[in-house]
C-alpha cells in the first residue's frame, strides 16, 4: 500500500484497495462500465430531446385552430407548449435529488436498475393516451413524461459516481466525460430516428402543403390524420428500447469498492469485488479501514462539510444552473431558430409530417457537426488541459457567440444564413467542449464518498432548475419567432454564460489526483479544502506542458 505520511505534514493514509483502483491500467472492464453507464445517458438524451422534434406536430394535431386568425398552422398555447417540453425537466430535478440521496444511503448498485425500469415504462406510456381530446392526450403525455424525467434524474448522480469510483486517477476525467458524451449520441439519434420515422409515415400518408388546404384534407380531417398522430407516439415509445437492452448488464455490475469499503466498512468484500472484474492484486486492511472511516463520518449538513466543501458545492451548483439555462434554451428552441438560419421553411409551406422531417433533419445536422464533436474533444483533452480551463473557455466562447448572434440577429436572419448557422453550431460545440461536460465531471470528483452521490444530485438538480427556467421562461420569448424577442433571448443567454465564467473560480482543479486527495478523505484536509495538492504529490511536479489554474497550486 502507498502511504502519504501519517500526521500533520499534510498527507494522509490511503487504503490498498483505493490505491489499486487509482493506479490500475485501463482494462476491458473500464470500457464495459463506460458503455453500460453511457447507454443510460444515451436514453436520457433521446427521451429529453425527441420532444423538440414533435412538439410543433402536436400543435397542428390538437390545436389546429389556434392561429386561424392569422392564417398559419396551429401551435400549442405557450403554457401548454412549455408544459409539454418542460415537465420532464421538473421530474428530472426531483429524481436527481431522490436517487442521489438513496445512492449514498443504500448503495449505488441497489438503486441503479430502478432508473432504467422507470425510463422504459414511462417512455412507452408517453405514446399512450387516456382519451382522444386535446386535454386527455396532453395530460397523459405530461403525466408519463414527468415520471420519465424522474427516472432520467436518477441516472445523473449514479452514473457519474459509479464511473468516478471505478476509474483510475490518470484517466478518470476522460472516463466520466465519455459516459456523459453518450448524451451527444442520444441527441443525434433523437433527430435521426424522428427523421426516419417521419419519412416513412410521409411516404404512406402524402398530403399537400398546409397553405394549399389550410390543414384539412378533402374529407375534412386534420392534416395527415391519423398517420401523423401515430408518428409522434412511435418516436417517443422507441426511447424504451435502449433502457431495456441495458438493464441486464447494469444489474451485473458490482457495488463500487469505495462505497463497500468506506461506507459499508467491508474491506474484504470490496477487495473481492474488484479482483473479480479488474486484473489487480489487493491486500485486505480491515483494521486500517476502521481508522480511515472514523476520520470521515461528517454529514452533508455539518459544519465540517461546510468548512471543507461549502464553496465547492456553491461552485458546482451555480455553474451547472447557469449552464443549463443556456444549454436547454439552445436545444428546446432549435425549432424556433431553424427558420431564421434557413434550415427549415415556413410552417405553412409544409404539411405536418414534412415539418417534423425538416426540423429533425436540421436537429440531426446541428448535433452531428456542432454538438457531438464537442463532447469527444472534451474526452480527449480533459486529462491534459484539466476541467477548470475547459470550463472557463467554454463559458467565454458561448457568451461571445450568443452576444454576436443577439446583436446582429436581424442581419444574420436576413442576409447571413451561413454565418448564423456556423455561430449557432459553434455555440453548441463550446457548450460541450466546455461546461456541459465539466459541470457533470467535477461534482463526481470533489466530494467525499459518504455524500458524493447526494452532492452530485444537488448540483445536477440545480442544473435542471436552470433547464426549467429555459423551458418556462426563455422559450416563452422564442416560441413565436419574433425578431425582437429572439434578440433579447440571445443577449440574455450571453450574460448568463458570463456569470457562469466567473462562478467557475469557486471550483478547484481535480486533474491527476485521487478522489481521496481531492476530498480530503486521505487526511490532507487543508489541501483538499483549498484545492491544493499535498506535499507528496508535489514531489512529482507536473510536466512543463501541463497547465494548472491558480486555485490548484500552493
Amino acid at each position: 500500500m502507498a502511504e502519504n505520511g501519517a500526521g500533520g505534514g499534510g498527507g494522509g493514509q490511503n487504503l490498498a484497495v483505493l490505491d489499486a483502483l487509482d493506479s490500475a491500467r485501463t482494462q476491458m472492464y473500464h470500457m464495459k462500465a463506460i458503455v453500460i453507464a453511457g447507454m443510460g445517458f444515451f436514453t436520457d438524451a433521446y427521451d429529453l430531446f425527441c420532444i423538440t422534434t414533435v412538439s410543433k406536430l402536436l400543435g397542428r394535431l390538437y390545436y389546429p385552430d389556434s392561429n386561424a386568425d392569422i392564417g398559419k398552422p396551429g401551435t400549442m398555447p405557450v403554457r401548454i407548449n412549455n408544459m409539454v417540453t418542460g415537465v420532464a425537466l421538473v421530474g428530472t430535478l426531483m429524481g436527481q435529488l431522490v436517487f442521489g440521496y438513496f445512492g449514498d444511503k443504500l448503495g449505488r448498485k441497489r438503486v441503479y436498475g430502478i432508473t432504467l425500469v422507470l425510463m422504459a415504462v414511462c417512455a412507452i406510456g408517453s405514446g399512450l393516451s387516456f382519451g382522444s381530446s386535446a386535454s386527455a392526450v396532453i395530460g397523459t403525455l405530461c403525466f408519463f413524461r414527468f415520471w420519465l424525467g424522474f427516472g432520467i434524474g436518477g441516472d445523473y448522480p449514479l452514473s457519474a459516481t459509479i464511473m468516478s469510483e471505478y476509474a483510475n486517477k490518470k484517466t478518470r476525467g476522460a472516463f466520466i466525460a465519455a459516459v456523459f458524451a453518450m448524451q451527444g449520441v442520444g441527441i443525434i439519434f433523437a433527430g435521426l430516428v424522428s427523421m426516419i420515422v417521419s419519412a416513412i409515415f410521409l411516404h404512406y400518408n402524402p398530403a399537400p402543403a398546409w397553405d394549399a388546404h389550410h390543414g384539412l384534407t378533402v374529407d375534412g380531417q386534420m392534416d395527415q390524420w391519423p398517420g401523423a398522430d401515430y408518428m409522434w407516439r412511435v418516436v417517443l415509445m422507441l426511447g424504451a428500447f435502449p433502457a431495456v437492452a441495458t438493464f441486464y448488464w447494469r444489474m451485473k455490475m458490482p457495488e463500487t469498492a469505495r462505497y463497500t469499503a468506506l461506507i459499508e466498512g467491508n474491506a474484504k468484500q470490496a477487495t473481492n469485488d474488484m479482483q473479480k472484474v479488474l486484473e489487480i492484486r489487493i491486500d485486505e486492511e480491515q483494521e486500517k479501514l476502521s481508522k480511515f472511516r472514523a476520520a470521515n463520518e461528517y454529514s452533508l449538513l455539518s459544519m465540517e462539510f461546510a468548512r471543507r466543501h461549502g464553496l465547492h458545492l456553491i461552485g458546482t451548483t451555480t455553474t451547472w444552473f447557469l449552464l443549463d439555462i443556456a444549454f436547454y434554451s439552445q436545444n428546446l428552441t432549435q425549432k424556433d431558430i431553424f427558420p431564421a438560419i434557413n434550415l427549415t421553411g415556413t410552417p405553412g409551406s409544409m404539411n405536418a409530417l414534412k415539418e417534423v422531417f425538416v426540423i429533425s433533419r436540421a436537429m440531426f445536422l446541428i448535433a452531428l457537426f456542432g454538438t457531438f464533436p464537442g463532447y469527444w474533444v472534451t474526452v480527449a483533452l480533459i486529462d491534459k488541459m484539466g476541467r477548470y480551463l475547459i470550463q472557463l473557455l467554454g463559458f467565454f466562447m458561448m457568451s461571445l457567440f450568443m452576444l454576436v448572434m443577439g446583436i446582429k440577429y436581424e442581419y444574420l436572419k436576413d442576409k447571413g444564413h451561413a454565418l448564423f448557422a456556423i455561430l449557432y453550431a459553434l455555440t453548441f460545440f463550446f457548450a460541450n467542449f466546455g461546461p456541459n461536460s465539466t459541470t457533470f465531471v467535477l461534482p463526481a470528483e470533489l466530494f467525499p464518498t459518504r455524500v458524493r452521490s447526494t452532492c452530485h444530485a444537488i448540483s445536477a438538480a440545480s442544473g435542471k432548475a436552470g433547464a426549467i427556467v429555459a423551458a418556462f421562461g426563455v422559450q416563452t420569448l422564442t416560441l413565436k419567432g419574433d425578431p425582437k424577442h429572439m434578440k433579447q433571448a440571445l443577449i440574455l443567454l450571453s450574460v448568463t454564460n458570463m456569470f457562469g465564467f466567473f462562478f467557475t473560480f469557486l471550483v478547484p482543479e481535480t486533474m491527476g489526483r485521487s478522489l481521496e486527495e481531492i476530498s480530503g478523505e486521505d487526511g490532507n484536509v487543508a489541501g483538499a479544502a483549498a484545492g491544493h495538492v499535498d506535499k507528496d504529490v508535489e514531489k512529482a511536479p507536473p510536466s512543463s506542458t501541463e497547465w494548472q489554474p491558480p486555485s490548484s497550486m500552493n
